[in-house]
């Protein structure tokens, strides 16, 4: 059940890149429910088909164009936006969402796999920016929300090239906050600590293993709440910066954390 109203976006158009990972898929979910023109991104044509598809079982009249596009490649950035821009007009919202994770120690980094990892977390996404931005600019309104991490706010463990991405996309969102207000454009991030997602399972089993406990453990002794944040709370997080309610919210990264920031 969605806690917000089933028009509180109806008219604008959201793409939402990274469309088919958990927070992703989630997140375009959430803005189906708001009424939002959503257009989903992703490297799997066969993934986005599937999730579009499940989001109109649920809400058959609920506006969702895929098109499946690898956001290092140039080309098929500039195809992804037109055709976008073509289906339901101006993109007005932007949730940058795809990423990978990737590194480790420092011992162990290679200069291929750092500059993957920052290509596709940062550079990429960058570049997209400036694509859709240019559409946001001539409205003068927009909202763009990068999905960051607490990683990108404190450093962690074998997570020089990881942490490093994600500082630089923390970084960017201040920067182009200052900038893109200007021209009536609000840009935030939200940074969430583990998140009950493939990925987040996999990064704190990690770090279980490297402790010689369980993950369990790690949780209860990490999270103070207990337990891993879910999907569902990143998406209503980012719903809510792409509303006009959070019209005075600028440059800010929402911390996710569970408590595990305080200690």
């Amino acid at each position: 059940m969605s806690i917000f109203a089933s028009d509180a976006l109806k008219g604008e158009h959201v793409l939402v890149t990274g469309a088919t990972g958990g927070i992703g898929s989630e997140t375009a979910k959430v803005l189906a429910e708001m009424g939002a023109l959503i257009t989903v991104t992703g490297r799997r044509e066969d993934k986005l088909n599937q999730m579009a598809a499940g989001i109109r079982e649920v809400m058959p009249d609920a506006d969702v164009f895929t098109h499946a596009a690898d956001l290092g490649n140039e080309e098929e950035r500039n195809k992804l936006v037109k055709s976008a821009e073509k289906a339901y007009g101006p993109i007005t919202l932007l949730v940058n969402h795809a990423g990978i994770s990737g590194g480790g120690p420092i011992e162990q980094l290679e200069q291929e796999d750092m500059e993957r990892v920052m290509h596709l977390n940062y550079t990429s996404t960058v570049l997209l920016t400036q694509l859709v931005y240019e559409s946001m600019k001539k409205q003068q309104k927009g909202a763009i929300v990068n999905v960051t991490s607490l990683s990108g706010l404190r450093g962690t463990y074998g997570g020089t090239a990881y942490a490093g991405s994600k500082f630089a996309m923390t970084g960017f969102t201040h920067s182009m906050a200052l900038e893109a207000i200007e021209q009536g454009v609000r840009v935030n991030a939200v940074s969430p600590g583990f998140v009950d997602t493939n990925m987040g399972r996999a990064s704190a089993e990690k770090k279980a293993d490297r402790q010689g406990s369980s993950l369990s453990e790690v949780v209860k002794a990490s999270i103070p709440s207990g337990r891993m944040t879910k999907s569902r709370e990143v998406a209503n997080t980012i719903a809510f910066l792409l509303t006009d309610v959070a019209e005075n919210i600028v440059g800010e990264s929402v911390k996710i954390s569970g408590g595990s920031v305080l200690r």
